[in-house]
């Protein structure tokens, strides 16, 4: 991409400014090394460490090492063993934007990094301590004061990072057209994953996270991590959360279908589908996520008593925290190299948090909403036994019609969520683009 060299010089800035407040002069910062399970010599896929993922144009660099200083260009210290038990890691084209040194074991790296660090007074380490972090001269292992300002700013996403996230939607929107086909044509949770995977061309190993897949009364399990190899005997509904990524950014997507298109439960999509696209241009500048977040809360107070879940006015089902069993996740969270990004709490680079509010203990994001970000709107409505139960047992039982909730409980629930880009006017919704295009 044309903007790579633009996104480091960019990084460039960013570290140098939190390098200078953290009054370090450089840093290393690990790749990270595949680990095998526990007393086993298999490993589960190798993730990055984010920090040095950023600056790799999604090449996979295990056991490397990348030298950022408070001036000057950055030093990848390239580890490309020779092996012929797994193929190893092909030397990334970075544009000439960062130098590079290709070492063949990891002694003679792990000499060259040290020779590297030892011309700067304060060197700091980013990375997982179990690297052999002891044999590199640093001062501070991942110092707060320095991961706090990166974190912050990660949240503001370069043109390179929002074109990567594009291109990651694009990816799993196919692979969404065509769960959606299989789900139409009966197939099983397990057949539906294996068309999402082959139509977006992953491999389990390249996902975000692991999809969820879900028939019936398995939407109302948030996380449901099963895939049932054999259809259900009755098909009601299909919950599908799948994502993808390019070159390590990702895509967080979420549909919702009723094998009825004219059911009370696809009216009740459609109802939920309205409400998420009318939080999504209430979206601005300046605007706090948890003020949108409770917006959610009154939408979904709406969706139930508009189809009599409740009987009581969507004002009180609100304040009587009804919603609170229909909807117990937050509505969003950051995206972009981590699915749940980091700093979603942050309000400052110097490390001010600003706690999800004790009503809504799981919500991820809480920061103001700036142009630049990059994150979810997932509102739900579900039909969860182990809330519902609570419920009933409450003193607003009363307000809720029971043979209603009980009526759609074999459907488990509706999720329907989008990757928002937030500009100074307005928001890029790349889900819904994507759809549209495809």
């Amino acid at each position: 991409m044309s903007n790579f060299t633009d996104h480091i010089h960019e990084l460039e800035r960013r570290w140098a400014q939190a390098l200078t407040a953290a009054k370090v002069d450089a840093v290393i910062i690990a790749a990270g090394t595949p680990r095998p399970y526990f007393l086993d010599d298999q490993s589960p896929p190798y993730r990055m460490n984010p920090h040095f993922a950023q600056w790799m144009d999604g090449a996979e660099c295990p056991q490397s090492l990348l030298l950022v200083t408070a001036s000057g260009r950055a030093r990848l210290f390239f580890h490309q063993v020779e092996d012929y038990w797994h193929q190893p890691p092909v030397q990334p084209d970075l544009q000439g934007a960062i130098d590079i040194e290709v070492h063949r074991s990891e002694d003679s790296l792990m000499a060259a990094a040290i020779a590297a660090a030892r011309r700067h007074n304060r060197v700091a380490f980013v990375g997982e301590t179990e690297t052999p972090a002891d044999n590199l001269p640093f001062d501070d292992v991942n110092p707060a004061l320095l991961l706090n300002a990166i974190h912050y700013g990660r949240a503001r996403k370069t043109p390179y990072e929002v074109e990567c996230m594009r291109l990651a939607t694009t990816t799993a929107v196919r692979g969404h057209r065509a769960a959606a086909a299989a789900f139409e044509a009966g197939a099983s949770e397990y057949d539906i994953h294996q068309a999402y995977l082959r139509e977006s061309r992953q491999t389990d190993a390249d996902l975000p996270y692991s999809n969820i897949v879900a028939l019936n009364a398995h939407a109302g399990v948030l996380h449901y991590q099963h895939y049932d190899r054999e259809s259900p005997a009755r098909r009601s509904s299909f919950l599908i959360d799948a994502g993808a990524r390019h070159k390590g950014y990702a895509a967080d997507i979420t549909r919702t279908y009723a094998s009825d298109a004219s059911s009370e439960f696809a009216h009740l999509i459609a109802t939920l589908d309205a409400h998420q696209r009318a939080l999504i241009d209430a979206i601005c500048v300046g605007m706090s996520y948890v003020d949108l977040h409770e917006a959610a809360h009154r939408r979904i107070a709406e969706a139930l008593a508009e189809h009599a879940l409740v009987s009581c006015s969507p004002e009180a089902a609100f304040a009587s925290h009804i919603t609170d069993a229909f909807l117990p996740h937050g509505l969003g969270h950051l995206i972009g190299l981590q699915t749940h990004d980091v700093a979603g709490h942050m309000i400052s680079a110097e490390g001010g948090v600003r706690l999800p509010p004790r009503r809504y203990p799981a919500l991820r994001l809480t920061r103001a909403i700036e142009a630049g970000q990059v994150f979810t709107i997932e509102p739900g409505l579900y039909f969860v036994p182990m809330l519902l139960r609570e419920l009933r047992k409450s003193s607003t039982s009363a307000d809720v019609n029971w043979s209603r909730v009980d009526a759609f409980m074999d459907f488990g629930g509706i999720r329907i969520e989008d990757n928002v880009l937030v500009t100074e006017a307005g928001t890029e919704n790349f889900t819904r683009d994507a759809f549209d295009a495809t």
